[in-house]
């Protein structure tokens, strides 16, 4: 649990500034769950350069409550917490300041969003909250006012947890519960779990990631771990201490989120899905007689595959599809076993290229007509599809046929202008099982859109 939060300030020297007014956001890594917003009388004046940048003047403040009338709520809130904030050791030296002067030790964990800006974001022409959050498409209201601030820093947080693909946030999160003793229960557990599409981890009582799964329902899933009865499920049974989860929306960014990021982390039991589930590939082949042979083979890494396949009979279910939307022959993509002509002839859907009745080069256009068709090498598209709520969408993006990575997005401009776009991108690695789990994806299933752009 995290408590994302702002303060303005009086201004004014070295640890003799007084609060005026702070924002706590109570989140749980998904959504807000508690929140508590005050201006703050500070018993002082307030410096005016410091009421020209927030719009607080001392009239204002008169009838605010004192800080030590407000220091119970902000205990409670903050309880079993990490503090997160833009440049938090600042906020949290504020906020133990105060405490101090009431004598009261207020210790917390704390997370910095510029620290954690710079390292997952790199590169970027400023990390002061305003210029950072609209560079990356953030919506934000109330500028240099805590409510405003502290909601931007939430959004930002969400999009930064989102780019640990490490994980390094997440398992500190779960270090700092190991550490208040807690044991759950399985069904405990499980009770707090979403029924909706994402990625879940099973962490240890280390808070080591032991397994990463996908599912369109993750409570059912998990539960289906703490039931089971193989030798994986009485492992994770015996090892589990907490499971997290990140929704995605839609199952496409959900399978390559699962594939990248068991390849980062390799979770003890995850071995069998640290190799590639695509074992069979689809193959153009030149035979002897000049005709363009589309063949399902055991995938070889040496060889240029048009597309992929978790299994010899899914691959010949496609290119019996493929055979017969292109009017192509069933002989020659050896999918029919014969000496004369193939089935499809005598049905009068084939032209006869396996009895040498139509040329080579007719034939063979048919085939280059496929083979664009599948071409993802020049692609330039984004995929739209389903977000993590309502009002929200997810954008994949493929730029030259290279998977760049993903991102959700709420306002439409974040994905017409490309530069935003690349800003609020999950950056994730372009590899052979990227390429066929969206192409496998996209065949299979229907999307909100695609917008191919040069």
């Amino acid at each position: 649990m995290y408590a994302i939060l702002d303060i303005e300030t009086t201004g004014g020297q070295y640890n003799e500034e007084g609060i005026t007014e702070i924002a706590i956001y109570k989140f749980d890594g998904h959504e807000v769950v508690d929140q508590f917003i005050s201006l703050v009388n500070p018993e002082k004046p307030i410096q005016p350069f410091v009421v020209k940048l927030t719009g607080i003047n001392n009239a204002m403040l008169r009838s605010a409550p004192k800080f030590y009338e407000l220091a119970k709520r902000i205990i409670e809130i903050t309880e079993d917490c990490i503090v997160v904030a833009h440049n938090a050791s600042f906020d949290y030296r504020i906020l133990q300041m105060e405490f101090d002067r009431l004598g009261y030790k207020f210790i917390r964990p704390t997370l910095c969003t510029v620290e954690l800006s710079q390292k997952l974001i790199p590169g970027m022409q400023s990390y002061s909250l305003g210029k950072l959050v609209r560079s990356l498409g953030i919506p934000v209201a109330d500028r240099h006012r805590a409510s405003g601030d502290a909601m931007a820093t939430v959004r930002l947080f969400k999009l930064l947890l989102s780019k640990d693909v490490e994980k390094e946030i997440l398992i500190s999160s779960i270090k700092a519960d190991i550490k208040k003793g807690l044991s759950p229960k399985l069904l405990d557990i499980v009770e707090d779990l979403p029924s909706r599409t994402g990625i879940y981890y099973i962490h240890n009582d280390k808070g080591d990631l032991i397994y990463i799964g996908k599912s369109k329902n993750i409570k059912k899933r998990v539960n289906q771990h703490f039931t089971g009865t193989s030798s994986k499920s009485k492992k994770i049974q015996r090892d589990v201490f907490a499971v997290t989860y990140e929704e995605t929306g839609s199952e496409l960014i959900a399978l390559l989120k699962e594939s990248e990021e068991i390849k980062i982390n390799k979770p003890i039991y995850n071995r069998a899905q640290r190799k590639s589930i695509f074992q069979w590939a689809l193959y153009e082949v030149l035979d002897d007689k000049g005709y363009l042979s589309l063949q399902i083979q055991k995938a070889d890494g040496r060889k240029k595959e048009i597309t992929s396949f978790t299994s010899m009979q899914e691959g010949k279910t496609f290119l019996f599809k493929m055979t017969e939307k292109y009017n192509l022959c069933q002989k020659i993509n050896l999918l029919f076993e014969t000496k004369n002509s193939c089935f499809q002839y005598k049905i009068k859907e084939c032209s006869g290229a396996c009895v040498n009745e139509e040329k080579p080069e007719e034939y063979n256009q048919r085939v280059e007509e496929f083979l664009n068709e599948m071409k993802f090498e020049s692609n330039n598209m984004v995929i739209i599809d389903r977000g993590r709520k309502m009002e929200e969408r997810s954008a994949i993006l493929i730029e030259n046929g290279i998977y760049k990575g993903y991102c959700f997005y709420d306002l439409n401009y974040q994905i017409t202008n490309i530069e935003v776009l690349k800003n609020i991108l999950i950056p994730m690695q372009n590899n052979r099982d990227t390429r066929n789990i969206i192409q496998t994806y996209l065949r299979k299933n229907k999307v909100s859109k695609i917008v191919k752009f040069d």
